[in-house]
This record gives structure tokens, C-alpha cells and sequence, in this order.
């Protein structure tokens, strides 16, 4: 009993919130409102002079890239419901404003060590996982080189969008040391922004 009743005060919780949905006409202001942390998408910490920072990419931006000029309302809709399914999350490490690679690594050993790392294997050191320390398995993970054009290296990750996390007010993002002598890093992530995730106006 105390349990349905917890589950209906979060609903109720949900539909509130859902009154704030922000409603944007150019991608690049929905991307000035995320990259705002008092909005509550993104986050950073600098760990030992290592800057981290994780920010939630909304589903409209997902759909923005692939919808094509014209498109109908049963187009928007069919994509909207594809990539609501999951969850998207660009992670960026750098140092002085440059990516991690030119920032922090010195030999060639070392720096085909980390390109291998930074394109092969971050699905193993990033995790996201429940209030209740359920793991949520990674569904994709994209590394696009920057070759030093960057103010930091950037990485996407995606997961599914699944009850076990959304149900509750957070969850848990953490990146394991890489390399960098940071240790583990970890962050909070409140579900009610993602629940009230900022869309586009598509004409």
C-alpha cells in the first residue's frame, strides 16, 4: 500500500514538472539552455586538473539530425518515440581547454595507449547504474576524433531509458580512472530535468 501511494505522489510529481517543458525554436537555443548547469543538465568537476563534465543531449536533438526537410508529423512522431527509448549523455575530459590527449599525454607509447582507450574500451569504464546500484548496460558509445581541434574530448554514450532508473529522483554516472590519476569520478543525475527534457519546435 505505502508503495502504490509513493508511486502516485511521484506521478503526480511527473505531470507537475511537466508543466516546465521548455520549448525551443533553434537547436542552438536548446543547446545554450543545456549547457546551463543551474538547469540541471549538465554537470562538471575538475579532478586533479582534469576537467569533467557530463551533459544530457535531449531527444530532439537526436531527431533534429536525422529529420529531413518536409517531414511530416507521423515522420516526428515515429523518431521522437525511437530515440525516447534511450538516454544520451556527452562526456568531455580535457585539461587547459585541450583534449586529454594533447593535454596530459607526452610519449607515443602512452598516447597510442590512450587512443586505444578512448575508441575501444570507455564502454567498460563508464557506467550508469540505479539508486539501488542496478546496472544499466550501455547500448552505444561514440568517440569522433577531434585531432587537437577540440577544448576537450568528447564521447557519447547511450543507454536505454529503463524504469529501474527513471522511476526514481537519481541515478548514478561514473567514469573509472583511465590513466589520468583521478580516480573514480562519479555524479548525481536527477531524473526530473530528463523527465521534463526541453523539446524543438519542428515547423
Amino acid at each position: 500500500m505505502e508503495n502504490r501511494i509513493m508511486a502516485s505522489i511521484f506521478l503526480f510529481a511527473l505531470l507537475l514538472g511537466s508543466c516546465d517543458q521548455k520549448t525551443f525554436d533553434r537547436r542552438e537555443e536548446l543547446l545554450a539552455y543545456i549547457d546551463d548547469p543551474d538547469n540541471g543538465y549538465k554537470q562538471h568537476k575538475n579532478i586533479n586538473g582534469v576537467d569533467f563534465s557530463i551533459t544530457y543531449r535531449p531527444t530532439d536533438l537526436l531527431v533534429r539530425q536525422k529529420l529531413g526537410e518536409g517531414a511530416s508529423k507521423m515522420e516526428l512522431d515515429s523518431l521522437r518515440s525511437k530515440y525516447g527509448k534511450y538516454l544520451y549523455f556527452n562526456v568531455t575530459l580535457g585539461k587547459n581547454n585541450r583534449e586529454v590527449l594533447n593535454g596530459l599525454v607526452h610519449n607515443r607509447t602512452d598516447f597510442g595507449a590512450m587512443v586505444n582507450q578512448l575508441a575501444f574500451d570507455m564502454g567498460a569504464q563508464v557506467h550508469l547504474y540505479s539508486k539501488t546500484k542496478d546496472t544499466v548496460a550501455l547500448a552505444d558509445y561514440v568517440y569522433p576524433r577531434l585531432y587537437g581541434m577540440g577544448g576537450g574530448t568528447s564521447m557519447l554514450f547511450v543507454y536505454p531509458r529503463e524504469d529501474k532508473i527513471m522511476q526514481n529522483e537519481f541515478f548514478h554516472f561514473t567514469i573509472e580512472d583511465i590513466g589520468l590519476n583521478t580516480g573514480e569520478v562519479g555524479f548525481k543525475v536527477p531524473t526530473d530535468p530528463i523527465h521534463r527534457e526541453p523539446k524543438l519546435r519542428f515547423n
